[in-house]
């Protein structure tokens, strides 16, 4: 299938049934206990800065790993794999003196997913597999200083991270990817400036791939850390007018499901879930059990409120195939179409009817 052959694939396959997206990659990895040396591989070897832990630089030292785990997630019913990018811009790659991988991180990390997602499709063609590339926040925020004592301060610009996520976009499309996904937003303004690099793409002839965009409502106050409610989120991003708009992490499935909803009722688009299994324990573990999560998410589809669900930390493939089995055969959420008005966000939405 040619990339457009597969965009209208996923459009038609969303129509038909609720889409799963793959689980965590982190758990995943940390079960494998690796050494600092299978981070560095031999092409690190010497590096200055210690790279365990840095989980997107398997793409290039153990891509094996990464291979299997995307194997693993398509054979436990996923329909779309995240590449392993989710740290991979020149902003985050800086703790690990990492800048002049991006590049290559983002373009293997993509044409490894899509290697498996091709086999996966030949060989059952009446469930083709996706491939997301996954667009993480930053370890940096555009819209909250670092220094509680200068208000005004920020640690990097707007400039700059536009120019991270530009690069990151551009080797994303290049390695094969077919939509990207703006996830675990924190700050709305990154978001912005992930959304602006894409698009901009357009103009330098790559051909526009659909576009996912997946906030985080970050504790009980139902607000993202840059502040806003789920609704005046979706009003901030909905001019991207994405293939798809959600949430994810933070919460377990119990505390997400009322933003869930809310976004649900007012996005003109699909809405997509994957929360964590459960909140973290005393030790930073996950209890919630696979079964536990896919009855979440199960009332979540019957209730009419989903078009795509998977999971984020805690979650394994285990989860991902309890979730399948509980949605499969449930119509997806019917988008709904809301009348013409002026709408508008800041921390709160404001909507003007004539």
């Amino acid at each position: 299938m040619t990339r457009t052959e597969r965009i209208a694939a996923l459009h038609a396959a969303a129509k038909d049934r609720i889409l799963v997206l793959d689980g965590a990659w982190g758990v995943m990895i940390q079960r494998r206990e690796l050494s600092e040396e299978d981070f560095r591989g031999e092409r690190f070897a010497d590096h200055s800065h210690p790279q365990k832990g840095n989980n997107d630089l398997l793409i290039l030292t153990r891509p094996d790993i990464v291979a299997e785990l995307h194997d693993t997630y398509y054979a436990a019913g996923a329909d779309i794999s995240e590449t392993n990018t989710f740290s991979a811009t020149t902003i985050a790659q800086a703790d690990y003196g990492l800048e002049g991988a991006v590049d290559d991180l983002n373009y293997e990390g993509a044409r490894i997913a899509r290697e498996v997602a091709d086999r996966w499709t030949a060989k059952e063609p009446h469930k083709p597999r996706f491939v997301a590339g996954a667009i993480g926040p930053t370890n940096r925020t555009l819209s909250i200083s670092p220094d509680v004592n200068d208000p005004g301060y920020r640690a990097v610009s707007y400039d700059e991270v536009y120019a991270a996520y530009s690069q990151q976009a551009r080797a994303l499309h290049r390695g094969g990817v077919d939509l990207f996904l703006i996830e675990t937003v924190f700050d709305t303004l990154n978001c912005k400036a992930a959304i602006k690099a894409i698009k901009d793409l357009e103009d330098e002839g790559y051909e526009p791939l659909p576009l996912w965009i997946s906030g985080t409502i970050t504790d009980r106050s139902g607000r993202t850390l840059s502040g806003q409610t789920a609704e005046a989120f979706w009003n901030s991003v909905r001019h991207a007018r994405p293939f798809a708009v959600g949430f994810n992490c933070a919460l377990g499935a119990e505390l997400m499901r009322p933003h869930v909803a809310d976004l649900a009722r007012v996005a003109d688009t699909l809405v997509s879930a994957y929360p964590n299994a459960g909140l973290p324990n005393a030790m930073g573990q996950y209890d919630e059990q696979p079964h536990e999560t896919a009855h979440f998410l199960e009332e979540w589809a019957r209730s009419g409120l989903v078009n795509i669900v998977g999971g984020c930390c805690g979650t394994t493939p285990d989860h991902i195939r309890h979730i399948a089995e509980e949605v499969a055969g449930v119509a997806p959420r019917v988008i709904p179409e809301r009348p013409p008005a002026l709408r508008l966000s800041g921390l709160e939405p404001f909507e003007a009817v004539a």
